[in-house]
């Protein structure tokens, strides 16, 4: 797929960390390549905690919403359907390991851990200059009709 997975399923979504539709977002881009899905992304000035060094609220929102689109992308795949199911976040937490600078493109890779039947639990990193700057261990739910989100994509 040339298309990033937001791009081809969800080009109205207007979440500010991954949605197409959000001009002032984040606009982040995730791709699946095999098992993993993968995103590089270009830190703003404006992104920063301190000079040179990316927000840690930034860190969450783009670990949030690539592990969350790896979740959607690998419920498709288990129930064989054409496009995900909308996911939301049931639970997450970030790991900060170290400081991560905004010189150059992050790259952020998630994995599937577990997954049972409308949830999946991913595994994602982030990652600047070849090293972990933070992890991320999360629980990503597909939601029914009647859900705020069910129709956000």
């Amino acid at each position: 797929m040339t298309q990033s997975l937001q791009d081809h399923y969800a080009p109205k979504n207007a979440c500010f960390g991954c949605g197409p539709a959000n001009q002032q977002g984040l606009g982040i881009k995730s791709f699946a390549e095999g098992d993993e899905v993968t995103c590089s992304w270009q830190p703003q000035p404006m992104h920063q905690a301190f000079p040179g060094v990316l927000s840690g609220g930034i860190i969450g929102t783009l670990l949030d919403c690539h592990c969350n689109w790896a979740a959607a992308y690998h419920l498709m795949q288990q129930q064989g359907i054409d496009a995900p199911p909308c996911t939301v976040t049931a639970e997450y937490s970030i790991k900060l390991r170290r400081p991560t600078p905004t010189d150059k493109p992050v790259e952020l890779r998630a994995q599937l851990v577990e997954i049972d039947d409308n949830r999946a639990r991913i595994s994602g990193t982030l990652t600047a200059n070849g090293r972990i700057c933070a992890t991320c261990d999360g629980l990503f739910v597909a939601v029914e009709e009647g859900h705020p989100a069910f129709h956000r994509w």
